[in-house]
C-alpha cells in the first residue's frame, strides 16, 4: 500500500505541494505476490499527508482489517510498517523484519513506476473525478497486462 502524487491542472481538486505543482494524493493498494492493483482511493489534494488521505480516500474502508504494509508516512493507521531506531541500534530480528519489508515495498514501488509512465499520469489535464477515472483505468490496464 502506499500513496504518490498525480500532476493535475485542476485547481479545484489539485493543491500545491512539496514540488510547487497541484497534485493530487492517490492511496493505491497493490497484491505483493501478483502485483496487482486491488483499491484506488479517491484522489485527495496533494497537501494532506499520508495518514490523512489514507482515511478520506476511502482505500481504509475497502481494505478493513485486512493487514496492510505501508511505509513510514502511516504511523498511527494500524498499518504495518518498518521499525524505527531510537538512539539505540535495532535487535537483529528488527533488523530482519525491516529487510523483508523493504523487498516487498520495492515491489509495490515498481508497481507505482509502471503506472506512472502514462503520459496522461504526468500531468493529468481532466477536470472533476476524471483524475480518478484515469487512474482507475490505468490500474485495470495495469493489472490486463500482468495477467496477459
Amino acid at each position: 500500500m502506499g500513496g504518490t502524487l498525480v500532476p493535475t491542472r485542476h485547481h479545484a481538486i489539485g493543491e500545491q505541494s512539496k514540488n510547487c505543482r497541484y497534485s493530487t494524493n492517490h492511496q493505491v493498494v497493490i497484491d505483493a505476490d501478483t502485483r496487482l492493483v486491488v483499491v484506488v482511493g479517491q484522489p485527495v489534494p496533494s497537501n494532506r499527508n499520508d495518514c490523512k488521505a489514507w482515511e478520506e480516500s476511502g482505500a481504509k474502508a475497502a481494505v478493513g482489517t485486512t493487514l496492510t504494509m505501508a511505509d513510514g508516512g502511516y504511523p498511527g493507521t494500524g498499518l504495518l510498517m518498518p521499525h524505527r531506531r531510537t538512539g539505540e541500534e535495532l535487535p537483529e530480528w528488527k533488523r530482519e523484519h525491516n529487510r523483508l519489508h523493504k523487498q516487498v515495498r520495492a515491489r509495490v514501488e515498481h508497481v507505482f513506476a509502471r503506472m506512472k509512465t502514462w503520459k496522461i499520469l504526468r500531468d493529468c489535464p481532466l477536470k472533476g473525478d476524471g483524475v480518478h477515472h484515469a487512474m482507475l483505468g490505468i490500474a485495470r490496464l495495469h493489472n490486463l497486462s500482468l495477467a496477459g
